[in-house]
């Protein structure tokens, strides 16, 4: 895919993976619209694209409420006229045992990281497939394919969005959308500093632009290929 011109969607995009994601698609070209709840973030992020020679559209909104994706998909093919790629990046962890796991917790995590991804595939679909070439990216994780200890609503989200990209691969690559599941181990962000608080472990482990080069890759592919799942180890943890 050229990504010169391309419209790109990317959720929780106001820091960590999500920022690496847009302005590395930024850099290539393409049209970013941003969504993420922490608005001040959201505008930095906003602000530098543009100021790159970019083009980026800035919607604050909660990507676990339904509303909120509703109108902010409908807000990006307003704004650009199109849309070509969905990146599902937005997502939390909270991590205990389950015996010590709260109900409302469990439902956060569900909330966001599989019923968001879920709605906004839904509705970002029509546009996909207007387009005739285009890709949804979910932003999963080893977790995905890993059980471990304190994990087990995480683990449970993740292991959720594989399977939902793997039957979105086969319901749709016929209407030229390509999907992939990336599932990174630890990345340097704040979600993982929020457990690990390590400084010469953050210099080890995956950094986000790891990651955004990851997607960047499968993307750049030409049509008649798609890697489907991308898993991304430290290589020293």
């Amino acid at each position: 895919m050229e990504l010169k011109n391309k419209v790109a969607i990317v959720t929780g995009a106001s820091k960590g993976i999500g920022e690496a994601i847009a302005m590395s698609l930024a850099k290539e070209g393409a049209k970013v619209a941003i969504a993420a709840r922490s608005t001040r973030l959201l505008e930095e992020v906003g602000q530098e694209i543009q100021s790159t020679g970019g083009e980026a559209f800035v919607f604050s909104g909660d990507m676990s409420n339904e509303k909120s994706i509703k109108s902010f998909i409908a807000a990006t093919k307003k704004h650009f006229g199109r849309l070509d790629i969905l990146v599902n990046n937005a997502g939390l962890g909270h991590f205990s045992p389950i015996a010590e796991l709260a109900t409302e917790k469990w439902d956060e995590m569900f909330n966001l990281n599989v019923r968001g991804l879920f709605i906004a595939t839904r509705e970002a679909l029509p546009h996909l497939r207007e387009a005739g070439e285009s890709a949804v990216v979910n932003i999963s994780s080893l977790a995905g394919k890993n059980s471990f200890v304190g994990g087990g609503g995480y683990a449970a989200t993740k292991h959720a969005v594989m399977a939902f990209s793997r039957c979105l691969m086969l319901e749709e690559r016929k209407n030229g959308l390509r999907v992939l599941a990336i599932c990174p181990g630890s990345v340097a962000t704040s979600f993982s500093q929020g457990r690990h608080k390590d400084e010469a472990r953050d210099a080890r482990i995956l950094q986000a632009q790891d990651v955004a080069d990851s997607v960047l890759h499968m993307l750049r592919l030409p049509q008649n290929a798609m890697v489907s799942e991308i898993d991304i180890r430290p290589s020293n943890p």
